[in-house]
């Protein structure tokens, strides 16, 4: 590896990729291996955020809590998302 960018320039291809229904992109869980939508997950909203878990074993795929000017996006529970891209072009 010969040199790196400053992680700012993510900030373009960052907001085209959430720029999409997350709904729709496929995970894989952490903990069994299971593979499906986002929108497949078990979700919980009893508490001071949203918990995502896994609809065949249970496993927390991921957490979104709310503040008034910020979101945190927790994803461990994840061992990849694969999201739709509008327009389908590939980037390197």
């Amino acid at each position: 590896m010969t040199g790196y960018l400053d992680g700012n320039m993510l900030a373009g291809p960052l907001r085209e990729i959430f720029a999409v229904d997350v709904t729709a992109a496929v995970g894989q869980c952490a903990a069994c291996g299971t593979s499906g939508s986002v929108g497949q997950a078990r979700v919980y909203a009893d508490g001071p955020g949203l918990v995502a878990r896994c609809p065949a074993c249970g496993h927390v795929l991921m957490r979104l809590s709310r503040g008034p000017e910020r979101a945190w996006l927790d994803l461990r529970g994840l061992i990849y998302l694969q999201l739709p891209v509008p327009g389908g072009g590939a980037q390197d």
